[in-house]
């Protein structure tokens, strides 16, 4: 069998040692280490890091095709966890049952993002004081950016771009969290639009409000383990869709701590819908972040892209 391993930060071919150890007992691994490497020179890639590490390379091992084994090794491993990966340990035991023959492999989505060239209003409003009754979207442009666990726009962006200020190790113990609670004194909503396909094949507003928070999920959980989608599931093909509107500042406080439960759901000012895909339109370009990572402005496309991922799981 053929082996790749790619390393992120602060990684090293130590950290490979127990994986290349472990798999001597089945067979003989031919290892290649870093990148590039092509479909045909391994049979499986081990991504040692993070969810910054995974985001960076999501493109180049979708390309490849090959069965993908996360090792968290980073600041934030939440898409790891959802593979049911928690430690370095579980993706040893992962490793060894497909080193075995175990059929440990699994298809899953990945969203993407499509940056928009502008949003063209037409000039059609309504007889109540001038809001706009339809928009079209140019196309978007270049062939999209892939996420693995979940994008998001608004507080979640500003508190991602803070975060990834902070030193590493603190970033891995709870850096997202301290972040986020002298951002919410802030951070002021924002003017959103958010758009999903219509039974007639156009787009249908989904929310146009003050918004909060924006989130497009993937998987149920980030931000080290926020449990933003509580029903998002990796291979139904569809986004799960949280925005949380206008709300106050201490309102805001008191209710993130039920999102590390999923009982946010229940709060008036929540929406959670899915859809394969959906648009989103600021009154200004604001960032989007995905998997904590920066990745363009709005407005955006972000779609689910069915089965783009084989993964190995914890058995």
């Amino acid at each position: 069998m053929r082996a790749a391993a790619i390393l992120g930060l602060g990684c090293s071919a130590k950290n490979l040692k127990p994986f290349q150890a472990d798999a001597s007992a089945h067979e003989k691994i031919n290892w290649r280490i870093g990148l590039p490497v092509a479909a045909d020179q391994a049979d499986i890639v081990l991504l040692f890091g993070g969810d910054g590490t995974i985001h960076r390379h999501l493109s180049q091992v979708v390309k490849l095709a090959l069965p993908v084994l996360v090792v968290p090794t980073g600041s934030g491993n939440d898409f790891a966890r959802a593979l049911g990966l928690r430690g370095v340990r579980d993706s040893l035991v992962a490793w060894q049952r497909f080193c075995a023959g175990e059929k440990n492999v699994r298809t899953i989505d990945l969203g993407v993002i499509h940056a928009l060239e502008g949003a063209a209003k037409d000039a059609a409003t309504d007889v109540q004081g001038g809001s706009l009754l339809h928009e079209t979207f140019r196309s978007p442009l270049g062939a999209g950016h892939f996420f693995c666990s979940v994008a998001g726009v608004g507080l979640d962006a500003e508190v991602s771009r803070r975060a990834n200020a902070l030193p590493r190790w603190l970033r891995g113990h709870g850096g997202y969290a301290l972040t986020l609670a002298p951002t919410i004194f802030r951070f002021a909503p924002v003017s959103m639009k958010i758009l999903a396909p219509a039974e007639d094949g156009g787009w249908a507003t989904r929310s146009d409000q003050p918004t909060t928070l924006a989130a497009f999920a993937n998987t149920a959980v980030y931000g080290g383990g926020m449990k933003i989608a509580p029903r998002a599931q990796m291979d139904d093909g569809q986004l799960d869709v949280c925005v949380i509107g206008g709300v106050g500042p201490f309102k805001l406080a008191c209710m993130f701590p039920t999102v590390y439960i999923g009982r946010h759901l229940r709060i008036r000012e929540v929406e959670y819908f899915q859809a394969a895909r959906v648009r989103v339109e600021t009154e200004t370009p604001i960032d989007i972040y995905a998997d904590g990572e920066y990745v363009c402005r709005t407005p955006v496309e972000v779609t689910a892209q069915r089965g783009a991922l084989r993964v190995v799981v914890h058995p």
